[in-house]
Order: C-alpha cells, then structure tokens, then sequence
C-alpha cells in the first residue's frame, strides 16, 4: 500500500504560482541560503514558513535511527505543518542542499495571509493538514518514544493523549517488541519505569502525565499572566471550539484552556452520523481537529492538558487560576468544561481503568479488544455509537441499558442500526453488579431486573457511557448551579421582576449569561441543554453574539 507521501504527494506538496508568490513578498522577506545551513532544528517553536525562490532545502525528521527523509523542496515550494501556524514546536529539520534564496514568513504574517487571502488559505491548510497526518502515519522514525504494556492504565492514558492530540510518535510495548528491552537497557531503565516518554531524542519521562508531557514537547503556548484577554474559554468540546472560531474570526482575543484533548465526550466518539453537513458520519476526532484548524487559522490560543482550578469572578477583569499554577485574565469567560460519564458504584472500578474499563470507544481501544467480546453499558447515542463501531469487525457486543428499551434516549437511526446488527445483544433492565480480574479485568457480572440472578460473564473489555455528570467542581462559590451541578444561565435564572437576587445590573441576564454578568455557558455543562453535539455548537456560536452585546456595554 502507497504511503500517504506517495498516495497524496500533489496535495500535500503542492507547487506555488509565480502570481501567488508575488502576492506572498508582501509578507515575508527575502533571505539568501548557504548549502548545508540549517534554516530550522526539530523542536523549535515559531518556526517561519519558507517559500523557495532558488536552490533547494531538504526536509527531514530526526529519530534515534536516523532521520526520515521526507521531501526535496525546490522553486515553488514551501515549508511547514500545523505546529508552523500554531507557533509551537515542530517536528523537522529544514536544510539548505543547494544555495539559492527563500522568502520567510512569520508566524503573524502567515495567520493574517490565510485569513485574508482565500486561495493560498485553502493551499496551506490542506498542505499542513496532510503533512501532520503523513508525520503520524510514518511511524518508523521519530524523537517521541512511548515505551510500555498496553496492558498498563498508565501506558494506554499516553496513547489515548497523543494520539486524541494528533501528535506523532513511536510505540514500543514490551509485551511485544523484542527490542524493547534493549531499548531501555540503553537508557538504564527498567520495568519499574514504565511507561516511558522519549522526548525530543533527549529528556526521558519517567510515568509521567499529560501535562509533563505537553511541556516537554512544547505542545503550549507560552501564557502572559498580565495580558487581558477578550474571552477565555474553559473547555474545548464542541461548545467551546465554536465559541472560539466564531470569537476568533471575528477579532476578539481568544484563549481555549483544555484539560484532555479538544472534541471533549465528542471527540472519543468514533462516528457521528446526525451532524449537519456530514452524510456519511465523521469521527469525533477528525470533527474536533477539524474546528482546531478553524480556531488556530483565526488566531485562537489553545492550551491543552491544563485545567481550570479556580474561577475568581469577584475581580474585573476575572481571573482563572489553573493547575499549572499560572493564571489568564479575560473581560469575559465562556465555561465550555462539559459533563463526564457517571461512574458505576463499584467499589473496585477505578482498579480496571484502562485495563478494561473504558470511556471512550475509538481506534485505540478498539485495538486493545482485539476480537474479544465486550460489554456496553448506555442507553445514549454515545454508547450506540460505541456499540456500533465495537461491532464492525464481527466481534460479539453486548449493550445494557437500565430502562425498558432505548427509544427515549437515542436516535432513530442508531436503534435500527442496532436492531439489524445480529452480534449486538440488547439487555434492557440491566446493570452491572460486580467485576472481577487479577490486574486487568478478567469477568463481568451483571443483573436483569431487580430479582434477577447475577450472571458472571468472561469478558475483559467494558466501555461506560452512562448518565452525565457535569465538570464544575472549580466553579463552587461564583456562579449558580441546580442540584445536580449544572450551571444555570439566562431565563433558568429569571425571577418575578426579572432578574436573579443580586444581579447587579438593570437589564437582566443574557440568555446563555450566568448569575455573573460577563461570564456564560455552553454546552454540556448547561442546565438544560441538548446533548447533542448540533446543539453545543449552536449555543457556542450563539454565545460569541452576546458577548459582543456586553463588551459593548
């Protein structure tokens, strides 16, 4: 099979005009090459774009066997991936084979050019797309190493990060490469290290977690606690990445702080069929690294594997504390942070996290089933969606559910789907009552009905996606919340005279707005909201309005 270089060479490498690069001096500026110069070290940020005029410049990725040549650049040509329109690390040495002359452009002058000039818009894009994708899909080479059991919760959290993160690297499971032991012999490890990180051919990771690991290999921007921003958004699910492209695109400063990765309960979804604009489905990973390209291109900041600890909504402008211990200052905040799968009440769960016990159903859990029979729990589209994709390749699913069926909660066109799969089995009234194993989870028992016996089942892969149980904790003490978490906003919080008890202003609350003025909600995190991923995107498209209308107050 051709590589994705081979298969999509003239789109990923396209060749520029004369006109297009006359349109292009007027953002960069012109810079004689030496052969053998080095233009730019894997690793670096704010890397500038370059545009050969003469000579030519070899592309390589770096790796601990060598590097990966990956292309030839001549006259025509240009250099750069997402990380260039981000501003972040990237991942390849640009080299001058032959002396010649090349236009550089800066990170800011790239932003302003693809949000102005649509045509070479459209060529970057999808250049820096399927470069990214032909980085990850070339996996033979590269200074990002995992080393680990994908039998072990930890190693299986690395994978999920980088790879719901688009960031290319190299796995080693010891259970299975041979030369993974002399791998960390090498660098005088052992398995009580596991899992390791390679970063950057250089630091090693020792179990580290999502946010060491978005440090050491720059996947952030650098924060300026004293800058005020227009809008901070704290989430970056569907409701959040909408309110960031439409923010962005319409002039206002806008940083995204998220937790995991962007997408949210979206983004583990591995394919949403009932989205507006997508007849054939879209995976929750490729729809929300699709909305990341959008708010980047307008200017965004996204900064992930950091969370939001604290709200001070007391001062102006507010001011976010985070768990980096940084803070971000912003006139307005949108809180975008969601809802999470309720978790079973049994006591030995959390022993089975990731080693057997899931919440998210994409490729890479997929892959750890293998073709074992697994066991869905979920009554929602989402675990429709799971049960579905588990489905595909034959393997034997069985989806429980607590009520009488699955009509009040799913969609038409995922029961039918269901109904017409005959290795999905639908238990209604049922749930789990206990799970069992020896360092991964090895049986399964559940119950039908509240008099039924206990069956104990051979199963080792169990996936949640129950009920909703909204990501507020940092919010407690700011704005109001129902009784089950959520956080009110607009009409939820009208009264007689129209306006909550201390609101302090004479018009009351904005419709999305909370009982603080200049801080609003979108999403999943809602009282009352759809859980629908056209419903989160509306509300955040919606919520840029408002705050227009506030800021102009």
């Amino acid at each position: 099979m051709p590589s994705l270089y081979e298969s999509r060479r003239e789109q990923m490498f396209p060749k520029l005009t004369a006109q297009q690069i006359a349109r292009l001096e007027r953002h960069g500026r012109r810079i004689r090459t030496s052969a053998g110069e080095v233009l730019q070290e894997a690793g670096e940020g704010h890397r500038d774009l370059y545009v050969v005029l003469s000579g030519s410049l070899e592309i390589v990725r770096p790796g601990l066997q060598g590097e990966l040549p990956i292309t030839v650049e001549v006259a025509g040509d240009f250099t750069g991936e997402m990380s260039t329109l981000r501003g972040l690390a990237g991942f390849t040495r640009v080299v001058v084979r032959e002396a010649g002359e090349v236009l550089a452009i800066r990170e800011s002058e790239l932003r302003t050019l693809v949000q102005t000039d649509s045509e070479i818009m459209e060529i970057f894009m999808r250049a820096f797309i399927l470069r990214r994708m032909g980085l990850i899909a070339a996996d033979q080479a590269g200074d990002v190493i995992l080393v680990g059991s994908m039998h072990s919760s930890a190693t299986v959290r690395l994978v999920q990060f980088l790879t719901r993160n688009t960031y290319p690297f190299v796995m080693r499971d010891v259970d299975l490469d041979k030369d993974a032991q002399a791998f960390l012999q090498g660098f005088n490890l052992s398995a009580g290290d596991l899992p390791v990180v390679l970063c950057r051919g250089q630091v090693v990771l020792k179990s580290p977690s999502n946010s060491e690991i978005a440090a050491c290999l720059g996947m952030n921007p650098q924060l300026d606690p004293e800058k005020i921003r227009d809008v901070v958004v704290i989430g970056a699910g569907p409701s959040g990445l909408a309110a960031a492209v439409y923010a962005a695109s319409e002039g206002l400063d806008v940083l995204v702080i998220e937790t995991v990765a962007p997408g949210g309960q979206a983004g583990s979804s591995s394919k949403i069929e009932n989205y507006l604009g997508f007849p054939t489905g879209i995976s929750g990973l490729a729809l929300a690294g699709r909305a990341l390209v959008q708010a980047q291109k307008f200017g965004a900041e996204v900064a992930i594997a950091i969370s939001a600890v604290r709200l001070n909504c007391d001062c102006r402008p507010f001011l976010v504390e985070l768990s980096d211990g940084h803070t971000v200052k912003s006139r307005t905040v949108i809180i975008a942070s969601g809802a999470e799968y309720r978790k079973l009440a049994i006591e030995n769960l959390t022993d089975y996290l990731g080693v057997g016990v899931y919440y998210a159903a994409t490729a890479v859990e997929q892959k750890l089933c293998g073709d074992d029979e697994v066991v869905v729990v979920g009554g929602g589209n989402s675990a429709g969606q799971a049960a579905v994709f588990l489905a595909s390749n034959g393997r034997r699913v069985q989806l429980l559910v607590r009520s009488d069926g699955l009509a009040v909660s799913m969609s038409r066109y995922l029961i039918r789907r269901i109904e017409e799969t005959p290795n999905i089995t639908l238990h209604v009234r049922t749930e789990i009552t206990a799970l069992e194993g020896n360092g991964r989870l090895e049986r399964v028992t559940w119950r039908t009905g509240p008099n039924g016996k206990p069956q104990t089942h051979g199963i080792r892969h169990l996936f949640l996606m129950t009920g909703a149980v909204p990501n507020t904790g940092w919010l407690q003490g700011c704005v109001a919340l129902d009784d089950k978490g959520f956080v009110r906003t607009g009409p939820d919080l009208h009264v007689e005279n129209g306006a909550p008890d201390g609101w302090p202003l004479s018009r009351p609350p904005l419709h999305l707005e909370t009982t603080i003025p200049g801080i609003f909600a979108v999403g999943d995190v809602r009282c009352g909201s759809a859980k629908r991923v056209a419903a989160a995107v509306g509300e955040g498209s919606v919520c840029v309005q408002l705050i227009h209308r506030l800021l102009s107050e």
